[in-house]
């Protein structure tokens, strides 16, 4: 292959999430379907809360730029995705380095804007009279800037490791997007630095968000448990359970991913777990937040009815 952007491969092969031929078709229904309803679903989530004046608060704010990252998130590998599931496909060595690019940026991002909603709970439940001062437009505006900044030095990092390697003669990535660890497999130059950086890197974006959802979620089953009325606990409950779920299941995922020395594990139980940190929770965000909360069918209710009117 001639020599490109300092690499002798110039495409790459996407092996794709397995090659048993009797899987391929069920599962591009099933990713089909789950790509239609993430962008459905996070779509939806966005004109809702730009359309409702009662849902411009600072939680709606975090779960407006949650859905617009997981439905940009998605986008980025799941077409590409879909049709490997009927034919092999290729990818530049340009746009796999994109690929990898926006991957890192939309990932990271949603580390932190979880992490600034578990924030926004543990104020709006523990310190109630201060939550307008604490939670301020500024404040909000201020952890959205700081979580996409963590996300742009992040995705530079990792992309910008992997421009200096050289890919000689392999070029058959196995996985289903061009992520991190199945990458480094191709290199024929060592890969010493990029392990290291992404021991850095994914450290401090998986241990510093996990760590500072842990304790605001302690702080608010302790504020909780000291609630005196029935109702007022299981309201409580009702508005964190959710936020719970997506982040057990985001950085859960995560964590078995890429806080593993690479022997420990095979990138074909990797590709398993990135399922539910690329597919799954990105579908399954504006169904818990949206099915679960009160606010958010008032809101669709009102814009259908407006809108037959």
């Amino acid at each position: 292959m001639a020599a490109g952007n300092g690499s002798f491969v110039t495409e790459f092969i996407l092996f794709g999430l397995t090659d048993q031929p009797d899987l391929q078709l069920p599962l591009f229904v099933l990713f089909l379907v789950m790509y239609i309803v993430t962008v459905l679903g996070n779509l939806g989530l966005i004109i809702l809360i730009g359309l409702n004046s009662h849902l411009h608060t600072p939680m709606y704010f975090f779960l407006f730029n949650l859905s617009f990252i997981d439905l940009c998130y998605s986008s980025v590998f799941t077409p590409k995705m879909l049709i490997n599931f009927i034919s092999k496909t290729t990818i530049s060595y340009v746009g796999c380095m994109t690929q990898l690019y926006f991957f890192c940026f939309f990932a990271i991002s949603e580390c932190y804007v979880l992490t600034s909603m578990a924030y926004d709970r543990y104020v709006a439940i523990c310190k109630p009279l201060l939550y307008n001062v604490v939670m301020s437009p500024k404040v909000c505006s201020s952890l959205m800037l700081g979580s996409y900044l963590m996300a742009f030095s992040g995705a530079m990092a990792h992309t910008g490791c992997m421009l200096r390697l050289t890919f000689c003669d392999a070029n058959i990535i196995n996985h289903y997007l061009c992520d991190v660890l199945p990458v480094f497999q191709l290199s024929c130059t060592s890969t010493y630095i990029n392990e290291l950086v992404v021991f850095i890197v994914v450290g401090i974006n998986i241990i510093v968000p996990s760590v500072t959802i842990f304790v605001s979620y302690a702080l608010i089953l302790s504020s909780i448990l000291h609630i005196s009325t029935t109702e007022g606990r299981s309201k409580a409950f009702r508005t964190c359970s959710s936020h719970i779920i997506a982040v057990s299941l985001f950085f859960g995922s995560l964590a078995f991913m890429y806080l593993k020395p690479p022997s420990v594990m095979s990138m074909d139980k990797g590709k398993v777990s990135s399922v539910f940190y690329t597919n799954v929770v990105p579908t399954m965000n504006p169904l818990i937040y949206s099915l679960r909360n009160k606010d958010v069918k008032l809101a669709l209710r009102k814009t259908l009815n407006s809108r037959k009117f």
